[in-house]
């Protein structure tokens, strides 16, 4: 057990209106989380990447940036006019975003944030999903560059003084991607233009290996698309969009899956049935080879394309089996913990203004905690390094010497009793499934496999089930006037 002592605490971020706490665990004793900051007054708060710095933003002008460990703050900045700021992956610097009047003003500046200097400063007019930030870094921070017009601009990321060191010219780029740690690699998207396809290249961020990709995916019918590369830096994933689906079985156009591999060994779609929907995201990936951490491939997260009502199944990626399922209602947001053994669910506002909560669910899908909210904004795990922690197998036979078992009795429902049956099922009724459209009928096969030929059961809704028992009723009341008449006569 003194293996399990080194690794690091679990904590949670919860930001509720104008406030956040952070806690400690899970696991937690006698069932509670034990708070380590309670309702520290801010209007945003954000991790580093690696966990080791925590940015608050206090008000639209003041950004406090503080120390995980010692929660103690290291600097604070005074930003006139602030929209938006970020951190470092390892917490170096904060980017910010001004309000700006004419090109002269640079209202993108790069901080230092032990010294508070201002290194790096430029002019960009607005900001969007895929220009912000403008400054990306690798998760090292080994290599940091920028999308600019027509090409992406490099920098010494230990040295911004230097300015740009050299540029990688893409006439058309719209949308830049690095690569996580090791590396590194950047991915870039071309869209498509006076009849040239659209297309994503993988380049080198070393500048004698750039001349040629990588490499590359041509694609029409593509307006935008989502990069999501997995941890090892090995390949790319491509959810290539468009406004419209020729087809016309989806109303929110049409969407292609691809996938790249840095050493060209693929280049090409990943077959997936045309009739369903899933939710990707690269965080959940697990890893395709064996020199990566552990935690996050013995557990799979597939759900519907729905952000109300999704069916999860959580799989052991060794054994591809299926651990358990279970349903987690209006979710928001989804998220596995650094260690792997647990997944934390958590339903936001804005989307959602009712039924604001965290859930926090084993890795073999039983819910261990559950926590609702008048009104909440975030809900963030601290982020830790995956090689802090012993294998998930270690630790499950670690939990499992001292489980306890809590499993509720099933009812036995008698096949001879109608009424009863009834009962039990009126009793278990929840709210309405997600609207599926007429392409999707056949979604139930689907799921079945995806959930290892054990989907969960298809319940009724109230208004069936009211409807159901009227034409029982009907029936047995013309049952009893026909045996009535005929007795009669």
């Amino acid at each position: 057990m003194s293996s399990l002592v080194q690794s690091p605490t679990l904590e949670i971020l919860a930001r509720e209106p104008e406030v956040f706490s952070i806690w400690k665990g899970p696991p937690f004793s006698n069932g509670q989380p034990l708070v380590k900051l309670e309702k520290v007054i801010c209007t945003a708060a954000r991790f580093s990447e690696n966990g080791s710095r925590l940015m608050v933003t206090k008000s639209n002008t003041v950004i406090s940036v503080q120390d995980c460990c010692s929660s103690t703050e290291i600097r604070s900045f005074d930003i006139p006019s602030l929209l938006a700021a970020t951190l470092s992956p390892c917490g170096t610097y904060l980017q910010t975003f001004q309000k700006s009047t004419t090109p002269q003003d640079k209202n993108v500046v790069l901080w230092e944030v032990q010294t508070g200097a201002a290194v790096y400063q430029h002019f960009q007019k607005n900001m969007s999903k895929t220009t912000w930030p403008s400054i990306i870094f690798t998760s090292d921070e080994s290599v940091a560059c920028r999308m600019a017009t027509n090409e992406i601009q490099f920098f010494d990321s230990k040295d911004f003084s230097k300015g740009i060191i050299h540029r990688l010219r893409l006439p058309g780029i719209a949308a830049i991607e690095l690569s996580k740690a090791p590396g590194p690699y950047i991915a870039a998207f071309v869209p498509e233009s006076k009849g040239i396809p659209a297309s994503v290249q993988i380049f080198s961020c070393s500048k004698d290996a750039q001349t040629q990709p990588i490499a590359r995916r041509s694609f029409f019918r593509c307006s935008t698309v989502a990069l999501h590369w997995n941890k090892i830096s090995s390949g790319v994933l491509v959810v290539a969009q468009s406004d419209v689906d020729k087809s016309n079985q989806s109303y929110y156009g049409e969407s292609k899956l691809n996938y790249l591999t840095t050493d060209g060994s693929h280049e090409g779609l990943v077959p997936l049935r045309s009739d369903s929907l899933y939710y990707l995201d690269a965080d959940r990936w697990g890893y395709p080879s064996s020199s990566g951490p552990v935690h996050l491939a013995h557990a799979i997260y597939p759900c519907e394309l729905s952000w109300l009502v999704t069916d999860d199944a959580f799989w052991d990626y060794t054994e591809k089996k299926v651990l358990g399922t279970t349903k987690a209602e209006w979710s928001v947001t989804s998220e596995w913990s650094p260690d792997g053994q647990y997944f934390m669910t958590a339903t936001t506002a804005p989307r959602l203004q009712i039924d604001n909560g965290i859930k926090i669910f084993r890795y073999d899908g039983s819910l261990y905690f559950k926590k609702m909210f008048s009104k909440l904004y975030q809900a963030d795990w601290k982020p830790e390094a995956p090689e802090r922690f012993d294998d998930i197998n270690e630790l499950v036979k670690s939990v499992e010497t001292l489980k306890i078992d809590n499993n509720e009795k099933k009812v036995q429902v008698p096949k001879s009793s109608s009424e009863t049956r009834s009962n039990v099922q009126a009793s278990s009724v929840q709210k309405p499934a997600a609207y599926r459209p007429p392409h999707a009928k056949n979604a139930a096969s689907v799921k079945a496999e995806l959930f290892g030929g054990m989907a969960p059961s298809e319940e009724m809704s109230k208004n069936a089930l009211r409807n159901k028992k009227r034409r029982e009723k009907q029936k047995e009341k013309k049952a009893a006037e026909a045996s009535a008449a005929a007795s009669s006569s």
